[in-house]
C-alpha cells in the first residue's frame, strides 16, 4: 500500500483537500460504508509533491480537535484539525511534518467543556502498552498466499474437514530463559506453524488480537480495533504470520469483538465527550458483566465503523474466519439484568431489534464480498436460526458454537462412570437437535478457567482412567456430527488450568501418558479429515443413524456416520466404562468383512491395548434393527471405530 494522492475537495481544511468525497460522507451517515479504514484514521499521503499524513476523526460533539505528538511535544495548539463543510462531525487535516512512525493521539476539546487525549480508533499500530498512543503507519507485505486464497475460493460452499485449534499468543509459548516472554510473530511463525500442521488441524482461531490495554482481558477488552497487538511484533510481522499458516495450508480464524468495549481514558468511551459510539442510558449502554460499554448498533455510523472492522481484517490481513463473541449479550436487552435493570423494545419484548439487524447485516456483507471465509457465532441461547441464511429469517453466521453439547457432555465426563447409567441423556440429547444449526463442538478457552480446572482434572478416577476418559472424550467428539474446536493444552492433556501469565506445560509432553494424548490427536485428527463420512455432512441428518442409544446399563452408545457414498459408512462404538466388554454384538449396514480403524485404547495412546485386530466377518443374526452384526471386544474407556473392509451384500443404510 502506497502513499495516497489527496483529492481535491471543497473542505474546511486550509489547503482544501480530502480523502473524503460527498459520497463517502453520504454512505457514512447512511451506515453504508464499509471501508472507512481507507478514509478515517491516518494515512500517509501526497499533494503537490509534499509528502505528509492525512487525518480524519469522527468526533460530532467537539468544538476543537488537534493532533498531538512528539512532532509537536504533545501541544494541542499546533496541529489543529478543521470540521469539515457538510455537518458530518468529522475533522481532518493534512500535515507534512508528520511521517510514518510518529506516536500521536486527537486532542479532543469537547461541547461539554471536557479535554480529551484519545487514542485513534482506526489507527493501522499503537504504542506498546501500557503506552497508549496510535502510531502513523501504512502495511506494506508482498503476499504468497495467491493459491491459497484460490483454492479457498473453490472449495466455497463445499464441506470440507474443519478441526480448530484455539490459541492465546501470549501464552502458547514462552521464552523463559528471556524473562518469561510471549514470542513474537515472527518467533510463532516458525514455532506454531509446524506445530499446528503436525498436529493435523486444519485451522488456527487466535483469541482477539487486536490491541488491548489490559493483558488480562485477553484481548476481548479492546482499544485498537484495525491494530494487531504491538506487544508481539509489527503489523508487517503479523501478516508474514498469516501467510506463513497459509503456506502450511492452515485457514486463520480471528476472535471478533463487537459486543462490549472497556472505558479506557484513551479509548472510544464518550469519545467527543458525549455518549458516541455507546448507548447514554446505562440499562441499554452499561455491560454488567464485563463492566465495558455496549455499542449504539442504532445508530449508522457505529454500524459502518463495526462492520468497516470486520472487512478490514478479510481484505488487508486474507482472514479465513471471524469468531464472534458474546453474541447472546447482543441478542437480549435483559441479558444478565433484573427487573427493572433494562428497557423493553418498541414491541415490549426483550429482543435487541438494533443489534438483530446490525448482526444480519454484518453477515450480509461479509459473505457478499468474501463468499469464501467463516463467520462463526458464539451464542449460548435457543435462539432460532443463528446459523441460517437472512433471507429465510436467520442472523446469517456460517457456524455456531453448540454450547450445550459442550455443557452436556462435560457434565456426563465428570460424572464417575459407575454412576453413568442414569445420566445416559447428557450424551444423546445432542443429536435431538444436532442439526438444528451449523454446529460446532468447542472445548475452548472458558471451560479451563475461573476455578474450572483442565479438561484431564474434570476426568473421574485414577490416573490411567483420566487420561483414558479424555481419549474417549476427544473420539466422541471427532465422530460426532459438527465441525470442532480444542483450546491450547488440551491436545496433550495440560493438567494445570490456564494462566495467560504463564506457559503452557510443554514439559509434560515428555510423560508417556501425555504423549499418548498427543499421539491420539494427531491421528483423531487424520481420520477425521481422511473419513469422508465424519465431514461430508456435518450439519445433515443424512451424515447421522444411531444403532443403539438404549444401552444404559453398560452405558455404551454406538453410532453410524454416513458420507454420499455408502460403502464410507462408519460405525461408532463408545464404551463409557472401566469395564472391558467382550464378543459385544454390534449390528451393521452391509454384509461382508468389517475392520477396526481406530480405538483410542491402543497402545501407542497408552491405552491397555485391547484392539480388534482380526478382520471381522458379518453373523446373520439381527441386531440393533439390521441383518447383520458382528461381535467386537469393547475395550474399556474407549471409542471403537469400524469400517467395511469388503464389500459382500447390497448395503441397508436408511436415507
Amino acid at each position: 500500500m502506497g502513499k495516497k494522492e489527496v483529492s481535491k475537495k471543497k473542505s474546511a481544511t486550509e489547503e482544501g483537500f480530502s480523502l473524503l468525497t460527498d459520497f463517502d460522507i453520504h454512505l457514512f451517515r447512511s451506515g453504508k460504508h464499509f471501508k472507512l479504514y481507507e478514509k478515517l484514521g491516518a494515512h500517509l499521503a501526497e499533494h503537490k509533491g509534499k509528502e505528509g499524513t492525512y487525518f480524519a476523526v469522527w468526533a460530532p460533539n467537539a468544538r476543537a480537535v488537534s493532533v498531538i505528538g512528539n512532532f509537536n511535544h504533545w501541544n494541542n495548539n499546533v496541529h489543529k484539525l478543521n470540521p469539515r463543510w457538510d455537518e458530518s462531525g468529522i475533522w481532518e487535516g493534512f500535515f507534512t511534518d508528520v511521517q510514518k512512525g510518529e506516536a500521536y493521539k486527537y486532542a479532543i476539546h469537547s461541547n461539554t467543556g471536557e479535554y480529551l487525549e484519545k487514542a485513534d480508533p482506526f489507527a493501522f499500530y499503537a504504542e506498546i502498552a501500557p503506552k497508549t498512543a496510535s502510531i502513523v503507519w501504512d502495511a506494506e507485505h508482498a503476499w504468497k498466499d495467491a493459491s491459497w486464497l484460490e483454492d479457498r475460493k473453490k472449495l466455497t460452499g463445499k464441506t470440507r474437514p474443519y478441526s480448530v485449534y484455539e490459541v492465546h499468543i501470549g501464552s502458547w509459548r514462552r521464552k523463559l530463559e528471556d524473562g518469561n516472554r510471549s514470542l513474537s510473530y515472527g518467533e510463532l511463525a516458525n514455532e506454531l506453524v509446524g506445530y499446528v500442521k503436525d498436529m493435523g488441524f486444519t485451522h488456527v482461531e487466535f483469541l482477539p488480537i487486536m490491541e488491548h490495554p489490559f493483558f488480562g482481558s485477553w484481548g476481548y477488552q479492546l482499544t485498537g480495533y484495525f491494530a494487531p497487538t504491538s506487544r508481539f511484533g509489527s503489523p508487517e510481522d503479523f501478516m508474514h504470520l498469516v501467510d506463513a499458516f497459509h503456506a502450511a495450508g492452515i485457514g486463520v480464524i480471528l476472535d471478533w469483538v463487537p459486543s462490549h468495549f472497556p472505558g479506557d481514558a484513551h479509548g472510544l468511551f464518550k469519545f467527543d465527550g458525549t455518549h458516541l459510539y455507546e448507548h447514554a442510558d446505562p440499562r441499554k449502554g452499561f455491560h454488567p458483566d464485563w463492566s465495558s460499554y455496549i455499542y449504539n448498533y442504532g445508530r449508522p455510523e457505529v454500524r459502518a465503523f463495526l462492520i468497516s472492522n470486520a472487512m478490514f481484517w478479510l481484505e488487508r490481513f486474507h482472514i479465513d474466519g471471524l469468531r464472534v463473541d458474546a453474541v447472546a449479550s447482543m441478542l437480549y436487552l435483559d441479558y444478565s439484568r433484573k427487573a427493572g435493570e433494562w428497557i423493553p423494545n418498541e414491541y415490549g419484548g426483550n429482543e435487541n431489534i438494533e443489534s438483530i439487524s446490525f448482526l444480519k447485516e454484518f453477515n450480509e456483507t461479509v459473505y457478499g464480498t468474501f463468499p469464501d471465509v467463516v463467520t462463526i457465532a458464539e451464542e449460548s441461547t435457543a435462539w432460532s436460526g443463528v446459523s441460517r441464511p437472512t433471507y429465510l429469517g436467520g442472523l446469517g453466521f456460517g457456524q455456531k458454537w453448540m454450547m450445550g453439547w459442550m455443557h452436556d457432555t462435560l457434565r456426563y465426563f465428570k460424572t464417575d462412570p459407575v454412576h453413568r447409567k442414569y445420566h445416559q441423556n447428557d450424551i444423546t440429547f445432542s443429536i435431538m437437535y444436532a442439526f438444528t444449526e451449523n454446529f460446532m463442538l468447542p472445548l475452548s478457552h472458558d471451560e479451563v478457567v475461573h476455578g474450572k480446572g483442565s479438561l484431564i482434572g474434570r476426568m473421574p478416577g485414577d490416573e490411567w482412567k483420566k487420561f483414558a476418559n479424555l481419549r474417549l472424550l476427544y473420539g466422541y467428539m471427532f465422530t460426532h456430527p459438527g465441525t470442532k474446536l480444542l483450546f491450547m493444552g488440551g491436545e496433550f492433556g495440560q493438567t494445570a488450568e490456564w494462566n495467560h501469565d504463564r506457559s503452557l506445560d510443554w514439559h509434560l509432553t515428555g510423560y508417556d501418558y501425555h504423549k499418548g494424548v498427543m499421539r491420539l490427536m494427531q491421528d483423531v485428527n487424520k481420520l477425521y479429515a481422511s473419513e469422508q463420512a465424519l465431514y461430508q455432512y456435518p450439519f445433515d441428518n443424512r451424515g447421522f443413524e444411531w444403532l443403539d442409544y438404549g444401552d444404559r446399563e453398560n452405558s455404551v452408545i454406538i453410532f453410524m456416520r454416513k458420507g454420499e457414498k455408502p460403502e464410507d459408512a462408519l460405525v461408532v462404538v463408545c464404551n463409557f466404562t472401566p469395564e472391558p466388554r467382550p464378543l459385544y454384538r454390534v449390528g451393521v449396514p452391509a454384509r461382508g468383512t468389517w475392520k477396526e480403524i481406530f480405538n483410542s485404547d491402543d497402545l501407542k495412546y497408552s491405552g491397555s491395548g485391547l484392539l480388534n485386530q482380526s478382520l471381522m466377518s458379518t453373523s446373520p443374526v439381527k441386531y440393533h434393527g439390521r441383518d447383520y452384526s458382528v461381535t467386537i471386544n469393547l475395550p474399556p474407556l474407549a471409542v471403537s471405530v469400524l469400517k467395511l473392509h469388503e464389500e459382500v451384500k447390497e448395503f441397508e443404510i436408511g436415507s
